[in-house]
C-alpha cells in the first residue's frame, strides 16, 4: 500500500512536469505561426496567439506566478484538509487550467490558464513530497522521496517527445490540455489511498492513524513505529500512555531495529500547527527553515530551468533550428535517466555526499559551457549541457524536496514547506524573466554566475546540511535540538 499511495501521489509530480515542458517544443507554433490569428483551420479557434518574445517568456513563466500562490497557501490547505484530500482537489487547477490554455482565443487565456496550472503545480510541490516522507519507510524513504523528481522529469520528456508531433496548427492546443488525462486519474485513484499517520496524530486521531499506518504496512506490527512517531509530536510518557506500548522494548530486538533510532523526548501537550511567525521565533525550527529555504533558493538559482526553458535556444547557438530540438529532447532524456540512477542510489550513498557531487558538477560543467562557447566548440557546449543537466538531476533536483519533509516536525512541517516552495517558485521566476535578458546580453557567459552559485551551493551543503539516511523523521529532528539557546 505504501508504494501504491507513493505512485498515485506521484501523478500530481507528473502533472507539474508536464506543465513545466508543454511549451518547450511546440513554443514556437503556439506564439508566431504564419497566419497569426486567422481562422485557417478552425471557425472557433484562431491558428495561434500572436505575442512578442517578451510576452511569451511571460506566458511561458507565468506559472510560476501560480506555484508562488499555490506554495504558499498549501500550508493552511494541507493542515486543514489534511494531505490526501489536498492532493486530490489539486487536480482541478490541472483540468481547468489546462482546458483553458487548449481552448484559447487570445494570449490572455493562455496566462489564466498558466497561472491555473501553475497553482497545483505550487500546491503540489509542497503537499505531494509532505505525504510521501510522512507515509514511506525508513528505509525506502529517500527512494520513494525521489520518485517526486522522477515524475516531474517524466513528465518533462514525454512532454517533449509528444510535442513533436503535435508542433503544428492546429495541434499544438492538445498538448497544453493532455495534463487535464492524468489529474483525472489521480483525482480518481486518490480516494483508494490512505491519509498520512502522521497528520491524523497532528489532529488527535490516533486510532485511524495506527489503522493508516497499518495498511501502509500490509498489516505487519507496527506498534514501534507507531510509538516513535507519537512520541514525536507529544513526547514519551503521553506516547505510552496513547500507545499502551513499552518504549524499553525498542532497544530489546537488537540489529533488527538499528534503523529505529530514538531518543527519550520531553512529554509535550499535543502540539499545534505553528504559523509563519513561529516558525522564525523558536531557534530551532527557525534553523530548519533557514536551511531548507536557502537549499530551495540555490536549487532554482543554480540555473537549471534557464536550461530547460531556453536550452533549444542555447542548442542553436551550435546547430540549426530542427537538430536544436531534438537535442532539447535528449537533455530532457539525460535528466530522466540520471533521476533514475538518483532513486537506485539515494539510500545507499546518502542525500548530503549525493548533493556535494551534484553542486561541484554543476559548477565544472557550467565553467565547461563557457569555455565551449567562447572558443566556439560545439561539441563541448553540447556535452557540458547534458552533464551539466545530469549533475541537477542527481542532486539538486530531487534533494532539497526531500530534505524538506525529512527534517521538518509535523508540527511545522506546512509553514515551513510553504516559505520553501514559495521561495523555490520565486527564484524560478526570476531565473526564468531574467535570464533571456543576461542571455541576450552576454550569451554564453551567462553560465559564470550558475557556475558561482552552485560553488556557493557546495560550501552551504558542506557546512550546513546533516546527513538524514537511515534515521526516523523523528530522531532527526531531536539532532536539532543542540542548537536551542
Amino acid at each position: 500500500m505504501m508504494l501504491y499511495s507513493v505512485m498515485v501521489a506521484c501523478l500530481g509530480s507528473f502533472s507539474n512536469g508536464w506543465v513545466i515542458g508543454s511549451p518547450n517544443i511546440p513554443g514556437k507554433e503556439t506564439h508566431e505561426c504564419a497566419n497569426g490569428a486567422s481562422h485557417t483551420y478552425n471557425a472557433t479557434f484562431p491558428d495561434c496567439l500572436p505575442m512578442n518574445e517578451a510576452l511569451w517568456g511571460f506566458a511561458v513563466a507565468s506559472f510560476c506566478v501560480g506555484g508562488l500562490v499555490g506554495g504558499l497557501s498549501g500550508g493552511y490547505l494541507q493542515t486543514r484538509f489534511g494531505r490526501k484530500k489536498t492532493i486530490l482537489f489539486n487536480n482541478l487547477g490541472f483540468i481547468i487550467g489546462g482546458l483553458l490554455i487548449g481552448c484559447s482565443v487570445n494570449s490572455a487565456m493562455f496566462i489564466i490558464g498558466r497561472i491555473l496550472c501553475g497553482i497545483s503545480c505550487g500546491l503540489g510541490s509542497l503537499t505531494i513530497p509532505t505525504y510521501i516522507g510522512e507515509v514511506s519507510t525508513i528505509k525506502d524513504r529517500g527512494a520513494m522521496g525521489v520518485c517526486n523528481q522522477f515524475f516531474i522529469v517524466i513528465g518533462i520528456l514525454l512532454s517533449s517527445v509528444i510535442g513533436l508531433p503535435l508542433a503544428k496548427v492546429p495541434l499544438w492546443r492538445i498538448n497544453y490540455a493532455i495534463v487535464a488525462i492524468p489529474a483525472i486519474i489521480q483525482m480518481t485513484l486518490m480516494f483508494t489511498c490512505v491519509e498520512s499517520p502522521r497528520y491524523l496524530i497532528s489532529v488527535d486521531r490516533i486510532d485511524e492513524a495506527k489503522r493508516a499506518l497499518s495498511k501502509l504496512r500490509n498489516g505487519t506490527n507496527v506498534d514501534k513505529e507507531f510509538f516513535i512517531i507519537v512520541e514525536g509530536q507529544v513526547g514519551t510518557t503521553t506516547a505510552q500512555k496513547l500507545t499502551n506500548y513499552e518504549p524499553a522494548s525498542i532497544y530489546q530486538d537488537g540489529k533488527d531495529n538499528a534503523d529505529m533510532e530514538m531518543t527519550s523526548q520531553p512529554n509535550v501537550a499535543q502540539r499545534d500547527s505553528m504559523s509563519f511567525i513561529q516558525i522564525f521565533k523558536d531557534p530551532v525550527i527557525r534553523r530548519i527553515t533557514l536551511i531548507v529555504v536557502i537549499l530551495h533558493a540555490l536549487q532554482q538559482l543554480v540555473g537549471i530551468n534557464a536550461v530547460m526553458y531556453y536550452s533549444t535556444t542555447i542548442f542553436e547557438i551550435a546547430f540549426d533550428d530542427e537538430l536544436a530540438r531534438y537535442m532539447t529532447i535528449v537533455s530532457s532524456a539525460v535528466n530522466f535517466i540520471m533521476t533514475a540512477v538518483a532513486v537506485a542510489v539515494i539510500d545507499k550513498m546518502g542525500r548530503r555526499p549525493l548533493l556535494l557531487i551534484a553542486n561541484a558538477g554543476a559548477c565544472i560543467f557550467s565553467v565547461l559551457l563557457v569555455l565551449g562557447y567562447v572558443f566556439d566548440i560545439p561539441i563541448l557546449l553540447v556535452v557540458s549541457v547534458f552533464c551539466y543537466v545530469a549533475s541537477f538531476a542527481v542532486g539538486i533536483g530531487p534533494i532539497p524536496w526531500l530534505i524538506t519533509s525529512e527534517i521538518t516536525p509535523t508540527y511545522a512541517s506546512s509553514s515551513v514547506g510553504a516559505v520553501a516552495t514559495a521561495m523555490n517558485w520565486a527564484m524560478n521566476f526570476l531565473v526564468g524573466q531574467c535570464f533571456p535578458v543576461i542571455l541576450d546580453k552576454i550569451a554564453g557567459y551567462s553560465f559564470i554566475i550558475f557556475a558561482v552559485i552552485a560553488l556557493l551551493a557546495f560550501v552551504f551543503t558542506l557546512t550546513f546540511l546533516p546527513e538524514t539516511k537511515g534515521r526516523s523523521l523523528e530522531d532527526i529532528v531531536h539532532g536539532f535540538e543542540k542548537h536551542r539557546k
